[in-house]
């Protein structure tokens, strides 16, 4: 990916932020999201893991065909990356991709606690903030990213306006 291409992503990823924030994040409605994620990468297929947080409670996790316990630690390591740093996983890689800093060095921090790759989104509910974190694995991570965006799209869609 090229400077400009980095530079693009990177405003890209920062407007879905702010875009898909949520009036309300339930137990029912974190449930909802993961089953549609599940049934998304089921129609096409794809190896991901899915997993929603609300706080540091685990309300959803399911593995389909062809992924790994390495999947649920790449979970981990990305929704750290949320929570510590309040943006998606791979908006916190873009940036540090985009000043040529590598993200783990740069902060002092073990690649197998902490990784800035795609696929791990803040849960925003408008008033209050990060309230959660949903995150797919499994593959490149601009694909998890994107899968996750879709699904929170469809969410914030059936929400009363904020």
């Amino acid at each position: 990916m090229s400077e400009s291409d980095v530079t693009a992503a990177v405003s890209e990823v920062e407007a879905q932020e702010a875009e898909l924030v949520l009036t309300a994040f339930t137990h029912d409605q974190a449930w909802h999201l993961g089953v549609r994620l599940v049934e998304l990468a089921t129609e096409r297929d794809l190896p991901v893991a899915v997993d929603i947080r609300k706080g540091t409670q685990q309300v959803f996790h399911a593995a389909r065909p062809g992924t790994t316990p390495d999947n649920d630690s790449w979970i981990e390591r990305k929704v750290r990356v949320v929570y510590r740093f309040g943006a998606s996983s791979y908006l916190v890689g873009l940036r540090a991709r985009a000043k040529g800093r590598d993200f783990n060095a740069d902060h002092g921090l073990a690649f197998q606690e902490y990784s800035a790759h795609g696929g791990a989104f803040p849960v925003r509910v408008s008033g209050v903030g990060i309230v959660g974190v949903v995150t797919v694995s499994g593959l490149a991570q601009q694909d998890d990213h994107a899968l996750v965006v879709e699904a929170l799209r469809e969410l914030a869609g059936s929400q009363p306006a904020r």
